[in-house]
């Protein structure tokens, strides 16, 4: 399948301008050749069990491409040293990469300035670093000079998520409302896998502190539409965070665009290393912020008496950050950014529908989230009539395809399709027809074996 759009200009073992057909202002004119792609990813070449690999479970983790893998050897063999703490060769190189991988994230999601991004181990450190944010200035008092009102929760405020939610962004804001004696509040799930937004008038109201929601899916591939939540709550004075762990790595993502306060996403999804994950909030938000963690680097002055703190985004990067693996980010979005992200869009749009008609040919398999290919992404999560989802993998990886089974740490979503767990396909820029035809037949082999 061909579908992905060639940039000019891409990075090593990408097309070059002159290697690439067609006009160089209209890279959107121009196919990608996947098997190139493909082999850029060394992992993809192994086998499992004795057949080749399919490797279908990008959702959980994506591969890293021999420019990243490359990049942190480099970065360890000749630039290891500690950030903002030397003046000596080593630290400033090592400084000048770290400071440059977050203005290379900064323009990739269209952030007014790097210093709007805060680069955390995860996407759920950086959700719950907003949430100890509004911990720590309700512990402080609305009035208190490093408080924040926004920030400060009580009885009779509100925190509003959903159903849909991965554990990441469900459990910081229970522990939120259990501490501050907030009440937790969340959008429910249609029967097709899509938000219920019916309620969002009375479900955001003047008491909403915070809505937080996801982007994309991680369960049902369902991409949320956030406008009428955000105008909604931007009436009512709520902030707003999206979890775009899944978004981030498979469309453009503009936060300018989204019109929201914070987004969290994280490297290991989108062929960065793990470890690195990013917190982008708007500046005025991140300096009214209380510190997440204490301890080198995140201070102005200590004395035995008070500390002041430096501001964003060093106030919240507290001792020795993940140096290596925030520039082994920077390479990966240099490689998505080389490709497009336009393209690696259009490209899993294409493989979703394929996936889905190919799916829907399987007896006994029911398809959790929509049955059409509007409005989602590559992450379809099924189950088969009669047969537990740990022995669909098991089989599944018999015949050298991986998958994930289980509740996704999305247990609410399970529960409110009356499922124990599920199989959950994902597909990514490096995926291909042909691996979800493998998908097909190695489900025909699990049916013949528990059948």
């Amino acid at each position: 399948m061909s579908t992905v759009a060639w940039p000019s200009g891409t990075s090593a073992g990408l097309p070059r301008q002159e290697d690439a057909p067609g006009d160089a202002e209209q890279p959107a004119l121009r196919s990608l050749d996947v098997e190139r792609v493909r082999a850029d990813f060394p992992i993809l070449q192994r086998e499992v069990n004795g057949r080749r690999m399919v490797y279908l479970d990008s959702a959980n983790t994506s591969h890293k491409p021999r420019q990243v893998l490359d990049t942190l050897a480099e970065h360890y063999a000749r630039h290891n040293a500690n950030v903002a703490r030397s003046v000596h060769t080593l630290g400033t190189e090592a400084t000048e990469a770290y400071e440059g991988a977050r203005a290379t994230v900064a323009a990739f999601i269209g952030a007014a300035t790097p210093d709007e991004v805060v680069f955390t181990k995860n996407s759920t450190e950086a959700i719950n670093l907003v949430a100890y944010a509004f911990l720590g200035a309700s512990l402080r008092g609305a009035s208190s000079p490093d408080g924040g009102g926004r920030f400060a929760l009580g009885p009779g405020d509100e925190v509003v998520i959903s159903e849909m939610e991965h554990h990441s962004n469900i459990v910081p804001w229970q522990l939120l409302c259990e501490r501050t004696g907030a009440t937790l509040r969340w959008f429910g799930i249609t029967d097709d896998g899509r938000l219920d937004e019916s309620d969002v008038d009375s479900l955001i109201t003047e008491r909403t502190k915070i809505v937080s929601f996801v982007h994309m899916s991680n369960i049902l591939g369902t991409v949320n539409p956030t406008a009428r939540i955000t105008a909604r709550a931007r009436e009512v004075g709520a902030l707003v965070m999206l979890d775009c762990s899944q978004s981030v790595p498979h469309m453009p993502v503009n936060v300018a665009d989204l019109g929201v306060d914070f987004i969290a996403f994280t490297g290991h999804k989108m062929c960065g290393p793990t470890g690195i994950g990013v917190l982008w909030g708007r500046a005025e938000l991140l300096a009214a912020m209380p510190p997440f963690l204490g301890g080198g680097s995140m201070i102005e002055t200590v004395t035995m008496e008070r500390t002041t703190f430096m501001p964003p985004p060093a106030r919240f990067e507290a001792g020795t950050p993940p140096i290596a693996q925030a520039v082994g980010l920077g390479a990966a979005i240099d490689y998505l950014t080389g490709i497009g992200m336009p393209a690696v869009r259009r490209h899993e749009q294409e493989l979703t529908a394929y996936a889905l008609q190919a799916l829907a040919t399987v007896p006994g398999l029911r398809l959790f989230g929509p049955a059409e290919p509007v409005d989602r992404g590559g992450i379809l999560s099924f189950a088969m009539d009669g047969i537990h989802p740990h022995d669909v993998g098991q089989v599944l990886d018999a015949e050298g395809i991986q998958v994930r089974v289980g509740h996704h740490c999305a247990r609410p979503v399970c529960a409110r399709f009356g499922v124990p767990a599920t199989t959950r396909v994902s597909l990514y820029l490096y995926n291909t027809t042909e691996e979800i035809d493998a998908l097909v037949r190695g489900l025909e082999a699990v049916r013949k074996v528990f059948g």
